[in-house]
């Protein structure tokens, strides 16, 4: 990337498109501390980002991925990723805001089920709704949504949209896609 310059501003959102290697994810990466900019800055809330560490940073952002690893564990830990001292009932709101909440019900232990390696007892759209309620839970100012519906079927691309409708409120949203 050379000569890029842009300000975001709180409850904005703001698209990045284009081809494969056109820098979104440098962008991204930059944005998330992964690495330093060779010139230039960037500011988070007033700070220089070579001031700022990485805890202060991450904990000001959520992600939803569209490759949606999850960790061989519980829903509930999954969902509470992230999020020191949430409590089943934080965690249940989150679900349910996510439009996760009915199919987590139905699983054996409810929200103590667990998901297997890398989340393999769950459907794509049922991964991507358990990493939105984890966003709707941590509530970072920014959210970060990278191709975060491009790999779902019709149905479950219309549930994942109306729980990102509900995350996106009063944040910083930064998408990103390969097309418009």
């Amino acid at each position: 990337l050379d000569d890029v310059s842009f300000s975001l501003k709180p409850k904005e959102m703001a698209a990045l498109v284009g081809h494969s290697g056109a820098g979104k994810s440098t962008i991204i990466n930059l944005i998330l501390k992964f690495y330093e900019p060779t010139s230039g800055g960037i500011l988070l809330k007033g700070k220089k980002y070579n001031e700022c560490n990485h805890a202060f940073i991450r904990n000001n952002i959520s992600l939803v991925f569209q490759e949606n690893e999850l960790f061989s564990s519980t829903i509930r830990e999954n969902v509470a990723y992230g999020t020191k001292g949430a409590t089943r009932k934080a965690i249940i709101d989150a679900l349910k805001l996510a439009n996760a909440y009915e199919f987590v019900m139905k699983l054996p232990k409810g929200i103590d089920s667990d998901v297997g390696e890398r989340g393999v007892r769950l459907s794509g759209g049922q991964k991507q709704r358990i990493q939105i309620a984890r966003a709707i839970l941590k509530n970072a100012p920014i959210l970060i949504l990278d191709e975060a519906t491009s790999s779902l079927d019709a149905k479950s691309e219309k549930d994942v949209q109306d729980a990102l409708e509900e995350l996106m409120k009063n944040k910083l949203v930064i998408i990103i896609a390969h097309r418009f």
